[in-house]
């Protein structure tokens, strides 16, 4: 915008002000954001989860419904809804696509204006004046770059979120059943004790009226004692599950967690898994952000080739000097490439580029191998299970057969607690082998992804 230095100086002074007023209706205004107190919710029932946002098919076909309780999907529904650290990167998702936006926003023209007072106004010297509007041009030529680079961030962070959503699904699958065999095992020694507690007594009986020395009643003193430890730590593992579950859905510490129905079963077959190897870097969400990301690398490498270039600044000027002679000009400013070049720069962005290459193709190497080293896992861990389960079940048959004979007083009891103490540590092995199963087979369903959802949530966002 050019003023002639013959309008009237009103008139000029209106224009500037209608131009300012146009640039600051369109600023933007500050609102204050309070701090929250990161209290969480006090019950699930006080939140509600939207089905079509849910990132997997069996996540979003399923009906929320606290009031009768938590099953595993609704658990892992309101994980992807409330969780924490999933709610900061959806945060970081939304600075990635403000600064896409940014970066295809059109650099802002530059207006300069400059004013000469004669000392003397005789002689016919007046004021003398100069204006001038310029623009960036090297600007424009790298906005294509920028956009194309931020572009991609913001896909790799999208692809990022849904990763993390994914490996959110998977913990709070793993907690929920983490959760319900310790409190299962909790009721189990918890029985246990009150089983041992005749047989403690009358060792402590025994002992008292000096009928039995301590080396006698070691093992009954020991067999009350090994259980009150057994169930005091599964009790401090229970307490830590459930709080690394309430966390991961975003409730507060004393909400209640009323958790029902059976565990997450997943048994990936051979069809899935082939396909997933032959196909993996189209299913994996962070293999996927990888790229993109490299992508984005590649355009900004682009830019900074293009910016080796002399910068160039062009402007339209309008002057008038003392004498009230009024020219019209331009000017054009061009940076001489002769030391920098923007080497420092290219050299840089092609070194992370060549890092960012590196880093996904050791991401695909050991993804495979995950792959492979999980299916492994799980064959080796169906045939422990199954042998530690015919196992279980055997000395648990013998330890009913000899509650009955100590009852009858037909077995000692340090034969009887000797029975009970090997069927407790079996049935114990029985449910820590089931958990490493569950995490096993939780960790490789994780692995395995569905291309068309993927793209399909990723484009949802």
């Amino acid at each position: 915008m050019i003023l002639d230095a013959r309008l009237p100086p009103f008139a000029r002074a209106g224009l500037l002000t209608t131009a300012a007023a146009t640039l600051l209706c369109a600023c933007a205004t500050y609102h204050p954001l309070p701090l929250g107190k990161g209290e969480g919710a006090a019950s699930a029932a006080q939140l509600s989860v939207p089905a079509s946002a849910m990132p997997v098919p069996e996540l979003a076909t399923h009906r929320f419904d606290p009031a009768d309780g938590l099953d595993v999907t609704e658990v892992a529904m309101l994980a992807v809804a409330n969780s924490p650290d999933l709610k900061l990167q959806r945060d970081a998702l939304g600075i990635a696509r403000a600064q896409a936006f940014a970066a295809g926003l059109l650099p802002d023209p530059q207006l300069g204006f400059g004013a000469d007072f004669p000392h003397n106004s005789g002689g016919g010297l007046t004021k003398a004046y100069n204006l001038g509007l310029s623009e960036d041009v090297s600007a424009l030529l790298l906005r294509s770059s920028r956009k194309h680079a931020a572009n991609a961030q913001a896909e790799q962070v999208n692809l990022d979120l849904l990763w993390a959503e994914w490996q959110t699904i998977a913990q709070a699958r793993l907690l929920f059943d983490q959760v319900q065999s310790l409190r299962a095992q909790q009721v189990e020694l918890d029985a246990e004790q009150q089983a041992l507690a005749p047989v403690d007594q009358a060792v402590q009986a025994a002992l008292h009226a000096g009928n039995l020395n301590y080396d006698s009643a070691s093992a009954g003193l020991n067999a009350m004692a090994d259980a009150r430890k057994r169930a005091g730590d599964n009790a401090v593992a229970l307490h830590q599950a459930e709080s690394d579950l309430r966390q991961l859905l975003g409730l507060a510490p004393t909400a209640p967690l009323d958790l029902v129905g059976a565990p997450y079963k997943v048994d990936p077959d051979a069809a899935q898994l082939t396909a997933a190897l032959a196909d993996l870097p189209k299913r994996r969400p962070d293999l996927l952000a990888l790229q993109a990301g490299y992508r984005a690398q590649e355009a900004t490498l682009r830019g900074a080739i293009l910016a080796q270039f002399p910068a160039i600044t062009v402007g339209l000027t309008r002057a008038r000097d003392t004498s009230n002679i009024t020219t019209n000009g331009f000017s054009i400013g061009i940076t001489l490439p002769l030391f920098d070049r923007n080497r420092g720069n290219i050299a840089i962005e092609t070194a992370t580029r060549q890092q960012l290459k590196d880093d996904y193709d050791a991401r695909l190497l050991a993804t495979r191998s995950d792959m492979q080293r999980l299916v492994a896992d799980l064959a080796t861990l169906d045939r422990q299970q199954t042998a530690q389960t015919e196992h279980a079940q055997r000395l648990d048959a013998a330890r009913t057969a000899a509650e009955q004979a100590w009852k009858n007083g037909l077995l000692d009891w340090p034969t009887y607690l000797a029975i009970r103490g090997n069927a407790l540590a079996a049935d114990t092995d029985l449910v820590a082998l089931r958990q490493a199963r569950s995490t096993a087979a939780i960790a490789l369903e994780a692995l395995l992804g569905r291309t068309d959802f993927v793209m399909q949530q990723a484009s949802k966002r």
